[in-house]
């Protein structure tokens, strides 16, 4: 996500919540237990987009002694407390609910309110997918998702994803679920649809946790953006060859270190200023780019 992003959380943060409300009071009142799953659903979501908020306001934070390169990475953790949420709090009590009505045979009421609510979220979550899908697009045109799911650097746009497209088939699985109920008199579809959408979030959430994982780990820029910074250096008169290039997202910036061999220069002075040039230059391509490492080296033929 980009600058808009706290309003844009704000947004999904006030409409989950009302869809949250439409479905607890659903559940009591038909006693659908793929209802109230998806209730518990929305609530993580709820919590889930207030951590981010956090995230992205503790990742404003300046550089320090004990942080010289800042706060952006603080996001990652907050991203990966809302995955751990979902697969916990979302899917995993889903999966015991489930279970448990399945075992006690609980009989579903009024399943019309129940649809009729389902149905209702199930469009405002098809837009909201839409939304993050054209957000995706904007910045990364012609990429396929999953290609873009491995390879983004924005963990906190990479969760909102992840949670629009699990609430998206999560009610979708709920919405049969009822309807299968309904039409047969049996509850346990609705128990089985309720096992579903916890599975289905364990999934989604293990899969996200996985990438942000990494990212706290620590990851290069994106393959395009290290081949187009490599790319350019290149290109650079300046520098003959490349004999090593480091790339570190953070945050939203980029750290690069360059060790490269520099043509010939008639003093160390005059080596110098090229660099700082190449740095200027590389950073104007590429204004992610915020710290530049840059070690010089003679030519191989010339060292020891």
């Amino acid at each position: 996500m980009r600058e808009e992003s706290p309003k844009a959380i704000i947004y999904a943060l006030a409409a989950n919540m009302g869809i949250a409300v439409c479905k607890f009071v659903a559940a009591a009142f038909t006693g659908s237990g793929s209802m109230f799953a998806e209730a518990i659903h929305s609530s993580a979501d709820c919590g889930n987009q207030i951590l981010l908020l956090l995230g992205l306001r503790a990742a404003r934070k300046p550089a320090s002694a004990l942080h010289p390169l800042g706060a952006g990475r603080e996001i990652n953790f907050y991203a990966l407390i809302v995955a751990l949420l979902l697969f916990f709090v979302g899917g995993a009590f889903s999966v015991y609910e489930g279970v448990h009505r399945l075992v006690a045979h609980e009989p579903l009421s009024n399943a019309y309110v129940a649809l009729l609510v389902l149905g209702v979220s199930l469009v405002l979550e098809a837009l909201s997918l839409a939304g993050a899908l054209r957000e995706i697009r904007r910045h990364n045109p012609g990429q396929p998702l999953w290609r873009w799911f491995r390879e983004t650097r924005e963990s906190e746009l990479l969760v909102v994803a992840g949670e629009d497209i699990a609430a998206l088939a999560g009610l979708v699985i709920a919405f049969i679920a009822v309807l299968l109920a309904m039409l047969t008199g049996n509850p346990v579809f609705d128990a089985l649809g309720s096992i579903g959408v916890g599975l289905l979030l364990m999934v989604i959430a293990y899969a996200v946790a996985r990438e942000v994982k990494s990212m706290l780990l620590g990851e290069s820029a994106s393959p395009a953006v290290r081949g187009a910074i490599e790319a350019h250096l290149r290109a650079r008169p300046e520098v003959r060859g490349l004999v090593n290039l480091i790339t570190l997202q953070w945050g939203r910036h980029v750290v690069v270190a360059v060790q490269a061999e520099m043509a010939d220069y008639p003093s160390g002075r005059a080596m110098i200023d090229a660099i700082n040039v190449i740095e200027e230059d590389l950073q104007q391509a590429f204004p992610q780019v915020k710290w530049v490492f840059f070690e010089p080296e003679v030519q191989r033929e010339e060292r020891g």
